[in-house]
């Protein structure tokens, strides 16, 4: 099992076995990481890795976790965003009895965004 020499914000230079590493990997930006607890201070450490330092890590047993992004990164943004005053409405919203058919019927009926400021204006 090859030794691998990482470092600690806490404690420096540690070394680890390829069972105490992860390499992640996204496949949508294709960018990598590695992590691993620190045998030391049991810190969790996460860091940045260049393809190179990808490939090396796997070649040599870390095993590799692929991520994606979530789709909802892709969908179309609609309204303004919500702010101080959304999210205290909301909480007041749902204080009251019914706040779920209250809800339901304002997504049903006339889609997402109702409620702040984006109904048709007649």
């Amino acid at each position: 099992m090859a030794t691998i020499r990482a470092s600690c914000p806490e404690c420096g230079d540690v070394e680890l076995t390829t069972r105490d590493v992860r390499v992640l990997l996204c496949s949508t930006t294709n960018e990598g990481s590695y992590a691993f607890r620190c045998p030391t201070c049991r810190l969790a450490v996460s860091k940045p890795a260049e393809p190179r330092v990808v490939d090396v890590l796997v070649s040599s047993g870390v095993r590799l976790s692929v991520w994606h992004m979530p789709a909802e990164l892709d969908e179309a943004k609609q309204g303004a965003p919500i702010n101080y005053d959304d999210i205290l409405s909301f909480h007041e919203l749902l204080q009251q009895d019914g706040w779920l058919d209250t809800v339901t019927s304002m997504v049903t009926n006339s889609g997402p965004g109702v409620g702040r400021g984006t109904e048709d204006q007649a």
